[in-house]
């Protein structure tokens, strides 16, 4: 029976659940490390050689698995390998002098370097006619019970589920082409083909995860179910029953630069002026307005200079406005974590408390789950805060790796209780390597470690990626309204009514600071994120999880 007959054959209920047959699944066999490589994470080349494991590890991964218990006091020596049995980019290996000698000879900032791996994740801003495909998916997956009827208890077996995922993704794909063409539509609802429209869906699909990143805060609920339904759509016998592809990769500026030969206009150093927010705050009418004839004038300048026949002023205006795009999405995301570290080491000593403003916290007292005195405290939130300010920055990075995981093929999922209803439990394998990367730095810069180094991936947590999203897109919700209240506080003090308030009720006006962020250091940096004394305390995942809970 070919696919096409089998497609119809289910869908028009010709087929019984019962003659799906469940097949086991295939035991997945992690293939070995290449020589030359970590035997963790699998993709980087190893640093060293653990003598009493007797096996290579990337810097990262050594630093992870051996930083408590037994494995602390294990000694290590560089990892070498003969030249001939790695490949031609581990050579330099095979020469230190050079190696150390790299810092020196090469710039503190190297602008090209920069940019064009920070616009390997930049997606390309929308452009008008995919903007109606946008309104045009986001109707569609608003008006479907997608996930309901898909991630439902009582059909979790795997035949059942399978005929379930074809018809409502059938059903969507259908609904999408009956409003661009409707003659085409006709035709797709008549004969069930869907390979003929492959590009256009993959197209449509692509622009609402491509918006989503760029606007985190829109498609809250229609995001949800189209991450689910395209990676219902890479299971392997949904997959061939439809006979296409749904997913493709995000565009991003450097690819599409790439495309066009135009990766060089990342390499002038006025891409930095030409991509950069205003900010008006403290600023004069004039300084602003130079400002913004600054940035157009680098932007003309650019687009004239890099015009070819395969890019056209407009479309390199529309690259530097996409970079521009994420900028704002820094100083809207990151920037509050910069402001409430400032906030910390400007009103607080780091080794003694002053009266009435303590940091100090007492485990089974007022809900704390920790108990710390002021000086670990004080590190305990300064790390936090900056771990945070870190995955911020690299949030587009983590974004396109955490798309991956969601919809890879070779990454099934299964619906298990978390304990918070019903949820779809898939491995981040991708996600995980790129956070204990940045955990690693964090700890590094740091020199010490207050609280525990778990990443909560996979697990009942943080079921998946998408929750892993989820999660940290909420940093800048519940730091921005402290951030406001203490940047308003001085400009409420000059109404001389308030100001009199203020200091019959704290003292002065950097006293009511104080109170502030003493309350929020304290309560939000406390462990108490959880139900119960297991899932709570100081692993990465609850220390976001404990200041959401604070906020509420």
């Amino acid at each position: 029976m070919n696919k096409k007959h089998q497609l119809e054959d289910i869908l028009a209920d010709n087929v019984s659940i019962m003659d799906t047959d469940d097949t086991n699944e295939e035991t997945n066999i992690e293939p070995e490390a290449a020589e030359g490589f970590c035997v963790e994470c699998k993709d980087q080349e190893a640093d060293m050689f653990c003598i009493q494991c007797k096996e290579s590890f990337c810097e990262v991964c050594y630093g992870m698995i051996h930083r408590t218990g037994k494995r602390a006091h294990h000694e290590h020596k560089v990892f070498s390998v003969q030249k001939s049995s790695i490949p031609k980019k581990d050579t330099k290996e095979s020469q230190p002098e050079t190696v150390t000698k790299m810092p020196v000879q090469l710039p503190a900032f190297d602008i090209g370097e920069f940019m064009e791996n920070r616009t390997k994740f930049i997606p390309l801003r929308l452009q008008m006619e995919e903007r109606k495909y946008l309104r045009l998916l986001e109707a569609a997956l608003n008006v479907t019970e997608y996930t309901d009827k898909i991630d439902d208890p009582s059909t979790t077996g795997k035949a059942k589920r399978t005929v379930n995922q074809i018809k409502e993704l059938c059903a969507i794909l259908t609904g999408i082409i009956f409003a661009c063409d409707y003659k085409r539509g006709q035709e797709l609802f008549a004969e069930r083909s869907f390979e003929e429209n492959e590009r256009l869906f993959q197209k449509i699909f692509e622009i609402g995860r491509r918006h989503k990143i760029m606007n985190p805060e829109k498609m809250r609920t229609a995001y949800g179910k189209l991450m689910y339904l395209l990676s219902d759509s890479m299971i392997p016998e949904v997959k061939e029953m439809l006979g296409f592809d749904c997913v493709i990769p995000i565009r991003t500026v450097y690819d599409y630069l790439n495309e066009r030969h135009g990766l060089s206009i990342l390499h002038e150093d006025i891409i930095l002026i030409a991509t950069r927010e205003i900010i008006p705050e403290g600023k004069t009418r004039t300084k602003i307005q130079s400002e913004i004839k600054g940035k157009e004038r680098s932007i003309e300048q650019l687009s004239r200079k890099y015009q070819s026949k395969y890019l056209s002023c407009d479309e390199i205006r529309h690259c530097l406005y996409s970079i521009g795009d994420n900028d704002a999405y820094l100083r809207a995301n990151r920037d509050p974590c910069e402001k409430m570290i400032r906030y910390l080491e400007k009103h607080f000593a780091s080794t003694h408390a002053e009266p009435n403003f303590s940091l100090s916290i007492a485990s089974g007292t007022q809900g704390h789950r920790l108990s710390h005195n002021h000086e670990t405290q004080y590190i305990y939130v300064n790390q936090t805060l900056k771990l945070w300010r870190e995955i911020l920055n690299d949030m587009f990075k983590l974004w396109t790796l955490a798309d991956q995981d969601l919809l890879s093929p070779h990454n099934p999922y299964r619906l298990s209780q978390t304990g918070q209803g019903l949820h779809r439990i898939q491995p981040c394998p991708a996600v995980s390597r790129e956070m204990h990367r940045t955990l690693f730095k964090a700890q590094k810069k740091a020199g010490t470690w207050i609280g525990s180094s778990v990443i909560h991936l996979g697990d009942k947590n943080v079921p998946n990626a998408l929750m892993f999203i989820d999660k940290y897109n909420q940093v800048a919700r519940i730091l921005n309204p402290i951030c406001i209240t203490i940047d308003r506080i001085d400009e409420l003090g000059k109404n001389e009514g308030i100001r009199q308030l203020i200091e019959k009720k704290f003292g002065s006006l950097d006293d009511c600071k104080k109170t502030i962020l003493c309350d929020f250091f304290r309560f939000a940096f406390d462990g108490s994120g959880a139900d119960n004394f297991y899932d709570a305390g100081s692993c990465i995942d609850g220390r976001l999880t404990s200041a959401w809970n604070c906020k509420h």
